[in-house]
């Protein structure tokens, strides 16, 4: 608790459990070292208390008091809590309450909801288990054995020795908890060796993997369980009042029909679009929407072309798209590929990335003006699509941006990206399983999506809440993998003059990547490399300030690579300018 302590207070009260002010003044009272120390001293001495025989009203008391001393110091000592304090909060408060009561049925209301509880838990944990490749292949648990942090080398030993040991051992694990909810049939016979096995679960991770508080806090969900799952003629739950089962079958009932009604409103929002969103249909059959702005008079400056990156969105350009849009002579125009937000794929072709290259050709001939040029803008995968059309184009294209972008060699040539790979096609289809079930209300908000202009914030959470999206990017993941892996020789050279705008944590995480994009400006007749300090692969579109930095480098590439000066309004030159709009 020292400065410039793990649990310096100065540092900690940075955390997301004090970013609301409320919360935050209530942990400033209790921050100060002689007040931390004097709750941990009072913890310590309610819980030896709790230890004690007993069945005291008092007793409830107790268990309220940890669980706000708990809560307290959340904030001031996060580091080292986990699921064990969640669920021990959750067993402290049931109980608490269920003692203070003098209710019946309101103390069996709180010890339904504490089993329920633990069927959720483990049930969830089986079935997420269960849906990932390396518990059913039975590599999990090696995997884990090996690591630092929750390894144990003579059981990892012991899985090499004893493969098939091992893998059985894994699959038990995945059946004890997908099916752990059964302990509710045959008039409560299996309560006792479902227990028994949940109970020797948490008792060999906390040998093995060092989770001595799961081994405490889990277990006490467990008499809950049995006290719900004994049938009611048996004397010792005589009078038991179940309502609770039904309320809850309820609530689960109102909730899913809530989320599917959001699922529903938001799906809405996503094929809407925008006012402005036009459609347009190309030689595959699929249906793109796509939005326009800046001058479609008679000027000749080159119209800007966007083209967004894997699982993105086209209103992630939009601190650049709005820049120039409002302060240059340049159209823009950007889309959303098939299957994403408001764009349909109506091919039955099998799909590949040429299809996207040749429904992106489509549209530029479509809604670039015959006199004027195109400048193509392509973040991450949309870069390679950019870089592959721009060959068909050789007469439309002025120039290209990349922004972050792929490169067809990377799976092959960099450790990092083929590594991430599995982990990405994993995320991406999980992802889209779950939110076709409807449980997009679930999803919470991620960080970036707070940092773009107030006005697109709600259609791209819409987005990403929403099941097409991930579809999307699947279909297009395997066929990236499939492409990349499969990529031999040289990039073709491209005649059109480039820029590549590389994020910092990019290039700094995997130095291949800047040979990559080296060798991707090779290419090209004219081709240079930019980097933005700070920027990573999402913020480098998402953040203001640095989405304006890589503005004022394309603006400076337009004005040298087209040399018709319509962009000085824009030029680096006014970055503060533009930062601060």
């Amino acid at each position: 608790m020292d400065p410039g302590g793990l649990n310096d207070w100065e540092i900690m009260k940075e955390s997301p459990e004090s970013k609301n002010l409320a919360i935050r003044k209530i942990t400033e009272a209790v921050s100060g070292k002689k007040v931390t120390v004097a709750l941990h001293t009072a913890r310590a001495a309610v819980s030896i208390g709790l230890l004690l025989p007993g069945d005291s009203r008092w007793r409830g008391a107790g268990s309220l008091f940890l669980t706000g001393a708990t809560s307290l110091l959340q904030a001031r000592h996060r580091y080292g809590t986990d699921g064990s304090d969640q669920v021990a909060n959750l067993v402290h408060t049931a109980t608490g309450f269920a003692r203070l009561t003098k209710s019946q049925q309101t103390q069996d209301a709180l010890l339904w909801y504490v089993a329920m509880q633990a069927n959720l838990s483990y049930a969830a944990s089986g079935w997420v288990k269960l849906l990932g490749e390396k518990w059913r292949e039975g590599s999990a648990l090696p995997g884990v054995m090996r690591t630092r942090t929750y390894g144990f080398e003579g059981a990892y030993r012991l899985t090499q020795r004893y493969p098939r040991t091992s893998k059985y051992v894994q699959h038990s694990v995945l059946a004890m908890e997908c099916l752990f909810p059964v302990v509710y049939l045959a008039g409560g016979r299996l309560t006792r060796p479902m227990l028994a096995a949940a109970g020797s679960f948490h008792v060999a991770n906390g040998f093995v993997m060092g989770l001595g508080r799961f081994m405490t806090a889990f277990p006490a969900m467990h008499p809950t369980v049995a006290y719900t799952t004994t049938p009611k003629t048996h004397p010792a739950v005589a009078g038991r009042d179940d309502r609770a089962v039904k309320a809850a079958a309820l609530l689960l009932a109102a909730g899913i029909a809530a989320a599917g009604a959001v699922a529903a409103q938001r799906r809405a929002m996503v094929l809407e679009g925008w006012p402005t969103s036009r459609k347009f249909v190309t030689r595959h059959g699929n249906e793109l929407m796509y939005e326009t702005g800046g001058r479609d008079d008679d000027t000749n400056a080159p119209v800007l072309v966007f083209c967004a990156g894997l699982t993105s969105t086209s209103e992630h350009f939009a601190w650049i798209t709005e820049r120039f849009v409002n302060d240059s002579d340049h159209a823009v125009v950007s889309y959303a590929r098939a299957g994403y937000a408001g764009s349909h794929r109506r091919s039955t072709a099998p799909f590949t990335l040429d299809e996207s290259v040749d429904d992106l050709e489509d549209l530029i001939r479509a809604t670039v003006p015959a006199h004027r040029k195109a400048v193509l803008v392509g973040h991450s995968l949309g870069g390679e699509l950019i870089r592959r059309v721009s060959a068909r184009l050789p007469d439309r294209v002025a120039g290209l941006v990349y922004l972050d972008p792929s490169h067809p060699a990377e799976l092959q040539r960099s450790e990092r990206q083929s590594d991430g790979a599995k982990d990405l096609r994993d995320t991406i289809t999980h992802a889209s399983r779950y939110l076709a079930l409807g449980t997009g209300i679930l999803m919470s908000r991620p960080g970036w999506l707070d940092k773009l202009p107030d006005n697109y914030r709600d259609k791209v959470f819409a987005q990403y809440t929403d099941a097409r999206l991930w579809k999307a990017g699947k279909r297009e993941w395997q066929a990236v993998e499939a492409d990349f892996r499969a990529f031999t020789g040289e990039i073709e050279q491209v005649a059109a003059p480039a820029l590549i705008i590389a994020a910092q944590q990019t290039v700094d995480q995997d130095p291949e990547q800047l040979l990559l994009y080296n060798e991707l400006a090779r290419a090209h007749r004219q081709g240079d490399v930019k980097v933005v300090e700070g920027a990573d692969h999402d913020s480098l579109l998402t953040n203001a300030l640095f989405a304006q930095k890589a503005a004022g480098f394309m603006a400076d590439f337009l004005n040298s690579a087209t040399g018709d000066g319509t962009c000085t309004s824009t030029s680096s030159e006014h970055d503060e300018q533009g930062a601060g709009k």
